[in-house]
């Protein structure tokens, strides 16, 4: 008995690594989104995730977030920066974030075969061919006000206009 599907999320270009991505990436794989989910047994779905090179963090994660490993021999920590991470190999952030949600047991494995990452967005003919589910894109990010060209910014409504007196700081 299967259910086998394959589940594209979309663009991940100028979008964090979010929580509830991975979450969402995590519940497919494990089956949980199934009515016939049980959690011993194996009906999870592939996820296919692209353009993982073009992730964003918020704020100063790039440099301030660290990912770290022990070889279990003496000297063997090391310790790198979310940049030298990314540079090295663009699908590792979203890899060990899906692989941090995952259930903390013997099928974590199998479900983690299921994640097919790719870091741009050419996928392969086989895999274009079974795709079933497209997730819907996520909202835009909002535009700086430096972006907006002058015509645009007076073609703007004005909300408020401030007394005589009031002093801006």
């Amino acid at each position: 008995m299967g259910y086998l599907c394959q589940v594209v999320v979309p663009d991940r270009r100028s979008d964090a690594a979010s929580r509830e991505d991975c979450h969402y990436v995590c519940n497919q794989a494990t089956g949980k989104h199934k009515p016939i989910y049980h959690a011993l047994s194996d009906v999870g779905d592939h996820v296919v995730v692209m353009n993982s090179r073009h992730i964003a963090f918020s704020g100063n994660k790039w440099e301030q977030k660290m990912y770290s490993s022990h070889t279990q021999y003496p000297g063997g920590f090391k310790q790198v920066t979310a940049t030298q991470l990314h540079s090295k190999d663009p699908k590792a952030i979203v890899k060990l974030a899906v692989y941090g949600m995952l259930p903390r047991n013997l099928s974590r494995r199998t479900m983690m075969q299921r994640l097919h990452l790719f870091p741009e967005d050419d996928l392969p003919e086989d895999i274009l061919l079974n795709l079933t589910e497209e997730l819907p894109q996520p909202r835009e990010i909002p535009r700086r006000l430096n972006e907006y060209s002058q015509e645009e910014r007076e073609a703007f409504p004005t909300l408020w206009t401030p007394p005589e007196d009031y002093r801006m700081k």
